[in-house]
């Protein structure tokens, strides 16, 4: 492979292979950073192409920029974004996602593929910046302290979309569980003991609800995204930049997202405090949290044998037929990373110091990571749960034999002869307390009490207050 060389402001690199969109401010940051092996989120790529498109929009408008320049640099921004979407331009950006300098060199990748994508639309050869510049042309009154920002928040509220329509798929299936489930009555359980009996589509319908909240809180958080630092450039001043351009540019921005954006009245505070992540990422925690427990719960309802899980695949090199529930333990697998995330986000923007955050790269890869994962895993978890099937007589047998149904008929003789009731049952040497029941209270009486209608109903009616 042939290499084509560059200058910058420390000097020459030769190792630039000819056929990249890429240049040496992006050579530069794949040799230093070898953190994580993790390349820069796709959509914070995407993204920081909108941005740009947007400046460039604005710059041909207000004359700053020649028109020719400026829909060869609005060309390769588009190109860009249908290059993320079809996954045709995965190695144009191969610096890894930890970086120093608040994001500068993921900023300048895109400005150099961008550029070099525009110089070929023009006629020239990658790496002849005479025609078009990533700084002085595709970067122009920019800044990667508003540039990169306002592309992450863009990137969160898309990530953010995406993610409240796959709660809604989830949610969706356990309603479907909660209403085939309904006339199943089983015991519930508290502390891993039995306890009260309930219905078991009133426990499904206690999942669809957490992940009814989940969807709002998820879909809610467009709105603390959607204040951004565009125009701000390097602190928040607005330096370097005009301020036609600094009004014009975030029009333009809403029009190529198609999102509510609205600049910040005090960009000083908007580029300096990134706290808004900190804010939406604990939904994302809530959202994790939610997702453990309820896929936890599912695990040990399939242990019992009251449901049974699909069959996702074989569970073991060793010992034949065993099949595990591997769909929930990845679930509970990626709960726990964007809970880890979470802290991870939480002080990242906690150590940024005075006008910028300097640790943005951390904070960009840990937020799109959560929501990308927590996506993946609504996605899968969906179809795994509508194929959940119910073991009724399980659900039964577990019934009539346990203690606690004795409580559903308190209203009916109280504590002190329920209490005697049960005694007398543990001396009799019979296993099935529903069968004693009926012998001592007769079968309408009992039938009736443990009936899904009377224990899912809110409350027993009170006929001296009706």
């Amino acid at each position: 492979m042939r290499n084509r060389t560059e200058k910058d402001l420390l000097g020459e690199k030769s190792q630039i292979p000819e056929n990249a969109y890429w240049g040496i401010h992006t050579q530069r940051a794949s040799e230093n950073f070898r953190v994580s092996g993790i390349s820069v989120n796709s959509g914070l790529i995407k993204a920081l192409a909108m941005v740009k498109k947007a400046a460039a929009l604005a710059n041909r408008e207000l004359k700053y920029i020649d028109a020719k320049k400026a829909d060869a640099i609005i060309s390769a921004c588009d190109w860009v974004i249908q290059g993320i979407d079809d996954r045709s331009l995965t190695g144009e950006f191969p610096v890894d996602a930890l970086q120093g300098g608040a994001g500068t060199s993921t900023n300048m990748n895109v400005n150099e593929v961008i550029a070099n994508r525009a110089i070929e639309l023009l006629g020239g050869r990658k790496g002849d910046y005479s025609l078009i510049h990533p700084i002085e042309d595709v970067n122009l009154h920019q800044s990667t302290n508003d540039a990169y920002p306002t592309a992450l928040k863009i990137a969160c509220i898309y990530g953010f979309r995406n993610l409240s329509a796959s709660v809604e798929k989830t949610q969706g299936a356990f309603q479907k569980k909660e209403k085939e489930f309904a006339g199943i009555v089983k015991v519930g359980r508290t502390e891993l003991q039995e306890a009260v009996p309930i219905t078991l589509g009133a426990e499904f319908s206690a999942f669809a609800e957490a992940f009814a909240r989940d969807r709002w809180r998820t879909f809610k958080c467009e709105e603390r995204l959607r204040v951004v630092n565009i125009g701000g450039t390097a602190v928040g001043t607005g330096l370097t930049a005009p301020r036609s351009y600094i009004f014009l540019v975030i029009e333009k921005l809403r029009e190529i997202t198609g999102l509510g954006l609205a600049r910040g009245e005090n960009l000083l505070d908007a580029t300096a405090n990134p706290d808004s992540f900190v804010e939406v990422s604990g939904i994302l925690k809530a959202h994790a949290a939610n997702i453990i427990k309820i896929s936890n719960d599912l695990r040990l309802m399939n242990l019992l044998g009251e449901i049974g899980l699909p069959k996702a695949q074989a569970g073991s090199s060793i010992m034949p037929g065993k099949v595990n529930p591997v769909i929930l333990e990845a679930a509970i697998q990626a709960g726990t990373k964007v809970i880890a995330n979470d802290f991870i986000v939480t002080d990242a923007c906690s150590k940024g110091s005075l006008q910028i955050n300097e640790f943005m790269p951390l904070i960009a890869q840990s937020m799109l990571e959560s929501l990308d994962m927590l996506t993946y895993v609504n996605n899968m978890l969906a179809p795994h749960i509508e194929g959940i099937k119910a073991d009724a007589e399980k659900c039964r047998e577990y019934l009539d034999k346990s203690p606690a149904i004795i409580t559903a008929f308190l209203p009916l003789m109280g504590y002190e002869r329920a209490e005697a009731l049960l005694k007398e049952f543990s001396s009799s040497g019979k296993k099935n307390l529903r069968e004693f029941l009926v012998e001592k209270l007769g079968k309408e009486t009992v039938e009736k009490t443990l009936s899904p209608h009377n224990l899912t109903s809110l409350g027993y009616k009170d006929d001296k207050n009706t």
